[in-house]
């Protein structure tokens, strides 16, 4: 049952619009499936680093410190709400992210550390859902196979439909409605993420 729960949990939280998934999209309209896998591998690599930070405890370090803690808290916030605007307010266009310029590996890992989201998640991820409660650095290890397993995917879904979407001629009124559900789904993110920081 916990473990049914645990990966619910996991498909929810990834499958909603953030950062990572939205640039995926963008590169894929923009540069083609190539150059999205490139930046893939980057956001998995990065996202692997900070989900390993957080298991570390980097969380007990903030804990540590209240002030630094809630100014990161509140900026993460601050940035998810304003990507939610930002994709709620484009107008007709599919409000994917559009890089200005060929994305590369490094730039996947970078956005990774400075996405609030991932940290937000990967703490839920591991401050609930008990799979092991005895044996604690296996149930960080069972995590992280079980988080992956979905995380790969769920990214090429979305590097997939940045490919396709932009080559469907869409009425301006569905590309609205496409923008707003994303919005609502980023919205679901940042009480994901307003949970995590007050229950911290």
């Amino acid at each position: 049952m916990v473990l049914a729960s645990f990966s619910a949990a996991i498909f929810f939280a990834l499958i909603t619009p953030g950062p990572g998934v939205l640039t995926t999209a963008g590169i894929g309209a923009n540069f083609g499936f190539q150059a999205g896998i490139r930046f893939v591998a980057g956001l998995f690599v990065g996202n692997n680093s900070v989900y390993l930070a957080v298991a570390l405890g980097m969380f007990s370090v903030l804990e540590a410190l209240p002030t630094l803690r809630m100014a990161l808290a509140v900026v993460s916030l601050l940035y998810l709400l304003y990507l939610a605007l930002k994709i709620a307010l484009a107008g007709a266009q599919v409000a994917f992210i559009k890089p200005q310029q060929p994305p590369s590996f490094w730039g996947g890992v970078l956005l990774q550390f400075v996405n609030p989201k991932a940290y937000a998640v990967n703490a839920f991820f591991l401050s609930n859902f008990a799979l092991l409660e005895q044996a604690p650095v296996t149930e960080v290890a069972l995590k992280f196979v079980i988080i992956n397993l979905f995380w790969i995917p769920i990214h090429f879904i979305w590097l997939g439909l940045g490919v396709g979407l932009q080559r469907l001629e869409l009425p301006a009124s569905l590309q609205r409605g496409i923008n707003i559900a994303m919005a609502l789904a980023m919205l679901l993110v940042v009480g994901l993420a307003a949970w995590v920081a007050q229950s911290a």
